[in-house]
């Protein structure tokens, strides 16, 4: 399925980080969000007034992933110093450090009840830290893959996993059941559509895929991007209807998630930022800026 660019308005930039920003992450409710980058700091922003409220520094190398607990009061982070970092978000303080991987951390996330962090390294595994405890040894280890995890989600029951090995693992923490679906490309992001029924995997042939997590069935394609070197988040929109994800060429992308129609012709406004384009489905669309 093809990709389109939109040419939607920038309401706010966010200015502060020396150097690349490698993760940007909305609070629950969106009204705040998170940072992260190659300066070792973690700040957070309002990005609807467009202001910095705080910045998080103890990072010894840069800071890759960072995520917050549903009632911020707590985040966790984690980056090129093999630890992951555990927050109070009010003070700024570090609560706690969990070491244990052996290379780079290149995911984190909470379980929805902030008691436990699980991670994803290039050590080939994937850990599980309990927030509670005050030890900093970690209560689970996955280390079934055979090449660098890159992205993680949770669920109330599963910890699931994508990594440059090519596969999407869906590890049930009740029954410790490991279920893997071989995409055959690297996958650098993952993420879960709201109803919980699906699972999108960014790889690097410049496609995203899209699969039925109960069946492993791949639904859908989707391309158009550049996708081949870079670590290129991807997610589905609030709605479930489109998908969107980053591009080595500087575009954002957005997909119709089930849209199958055909561009047969595109004429774009000879002076103003306005486009016309005509589909199989009997239609001619307007586009503006």
């Amino acid at each position: 399925m093809s990709a389109g660019k939109s040419t939607t308005t920038e309401a706010n930039v966010l200015r502060g980080h020396e150097g690349a920003v490698l993760a940007a992450r909305f609070n629950a409710n969106g009204e705040y969000c998170l940072s992260c980058g190659k300066d070792r700091t973690i700040r957070l922003w309002n990005p609807h007034r467009g202001l910095h409220i705080k910045t998080y520094k103890s990072h010894g190398r840069e800071v890759r992933d960072v995520h917050v607990t549903l009632d911020n009061s707590k985040l966790c982070s984690c980056g090129g110093d093999r630890q992951v970092f555990y927050w109070d978000v009010a003070t700024g303080r570090v609560i706690r450090k969990f070491r244990g991987h052996d290379s780079e951390v290149n995911a984190v996330k909470f379980n929805e009840y902030a008691s436990v962090v699980a991670s994803a390294g290039y050590d080939r595994s994937v850990r599980a830290w309990d927030c509670r405890s005050h030890s900093t040894e970690p209560i689970q280890i996955i280390d079934t893959f055979s090449d660098s995890v890159m992205s993680i989600c949770l669920t109330k029951t599963e910890i699931i996993a994508g990594s440059v090995d090519g596969t999407v693992r869906t590890f049930d923490i009740r029954i410790g059941r490991e279920i893997s679906d071989d995409l055959g490309q690297p996958v650098n992001c993952i993420s879960l559509s709201n109803d919980g029924n699906c699972v999108l995997a960014s790889c690097l042939d410049s496609t995203v895929r899209l699969l039925d997590r109960s069946t492993g069935e791949l639904l859908q394609e989707y391309k158009g991007h550049t996708c081949k070197s870079l670590k290129m988040d991807c997610c589905l929109t609030n709605t479930d209807a489109h998908v969107t994800g980053g591009s080595e060429d500087g575009y954002i992308y957005f997909w119709d998630l089930v849209d199958t129609n055909v561009v047969t012709s595109v004429s774009y406004h000879p002076k103003d930022d306005c486009m016309i384009s005509a589909s199989v489905d009997g239609t001619i669309r307007v586009w503006k800026a």
